[in-house]
């Protein structure tokens, strides 16, 4: 069974930078995947910015549906306090992100890279395991 765990390691003003992990439920644990790009970390006690706040850390269960905006499967993050529609999708800068997870390398600072190519063989991963969920931490 697939775990995804993102840790948040770079919060910045406009972005974050985070490494993800997966867990293929073997004896390994979890292995690092990819870098991760998402908005600003806001405090709870400050007043979510649309389109401007990463989500808050947690554990929040994934799964794959047809995102409409995107035209095509996506992995959605499920039950986010104060959020709707939160994906894993492709993009380089926190512009390409509304509180959604990018995946790629971060080799230059406050951008990914290859984002593409890293979402792509993420969710043939997740595609090829077929779960129905999974689990997404986040810390």
């Amino acid at each position: 069974m697939i775990s995804l765990r993102i840790k948040r390691t770079h919060p910045k003003d406009t972005y974050t930078i985070g490494d993800m992990y997966l867990d293929y439920g073997d004896e390994e644990g979890y292995k690092f995947f990819s870098n991760t790009l998402e908005d600003e970390v806001r405090p709870i006690d400050e007043p979510k910015i649309y389109g401007k706040t990463a989500i808050p850390y947690g554990i929040y269960s994934l799964t794959i549906t047809f995102s409409p905006k995107f035209n095509r499967l996506l992995p959605l993050v499920n039950n986010v306090p104060g959020f709707q529609g939160i994906r894993i999708h492709p993009g380089n800068t926190a512009e390409d992100t509304e509180g959604c997870i990018l995946v790629g390398v971060n080799d230059q600072v406050g951008m990914i890279h290859q984002s593409k190519v890293t979402f792509d063989k993420l969710f043939n991963i997740l595609v090829e395991s077929k779960q129905d969920s999974f689990i997404l931490e986040i810390i």
